[in-house]
């Protein structure tokens, strides 16, 4: 004699089974060593006044990581993301529209490409990181040329936006007002980076 299931019952089995599959493969995609969205190298440079001073930027944040900074004082500050999770390594972004970034901030600061040929200086290619009052937010970054400038006080850049994609080592966020960053998720369109 054949036992009949409910169909009610095989309904929750199978949901029960893609929400767990959902769970393990979002889990997956982060790296065995703090991360987020396999961004491993959030990093405060020990240029202006910031808490933390120097060192990795991530805290655990619940099942997660959060990439957290504040900056002191009215000077210029400095917090780096590796592009490639480690110094030496670059990206060609050239065909990339641009990238989405889960954040907040207390006030405006400025994100640079920084490519790996010209890192060292202020003279970069930069777009605005508009202030969200402190509420987190996600906002699109487009890497069209004209979304990106440069500003008097840091220098022009010798080189073209379009080399700079080319050979992108990593995202400098840099301001120079007091500001509370808190960076919750990255992703670059065409690109995922490797795990260390």
């Amino acid at each position: 004699m054949r036992t009949r299931v409910p169909f009610a019952a095989l309904v929750l089995v199978l949901v029960m089974s893609l929400v767990g599959a959902g769970t393990a493969s979002a889990s997956a995609c982060e790296c065995a060593t703090p991360s987020i969205d396999r961004y491993q190298q959030w990093l405060a440079s020990g240029e202006g006044t910031t808490v933390p001073a120097t060192g990795s930027l991530l805290v655990r944040e619940g099942r997660q990581y959060a990439a957290k900074v504040t900056f002191l004082n009215a000077e210029w500050h400095v917090a780096v993301l590796w592009l490639g999770n480690q110094f030496e390594a670059q990206a060609d972004l050239s065909k990339s529209a641009g990238f989405r970034l889960t954040y907040s901030a207390t006030d405006d600061l400025y994100v640079q490409l920084r490519p790996a040929s010209h890192w060292s200086g202020g003279d970069k290619w930069l777009t605005l990181v508009p202030s969200t009052h402190g509420k987190l937010v996600t906002r699109w970054f487009s890497f069209a040329p004209r979304a990106w400038t440069s500003l008097p006080e840091l220098g022009t850049p010798t080189y073209s936006f379009a080399s700079a994609l080319t050979e992108a080592r990593g995202l400098v966020f840099v301001g120079k007002t007091p500001n509370r960053l808190d960076f919750r998720g990255l992703r670059v369109d065409g690109y995922r980076p490797p795990c260390l």
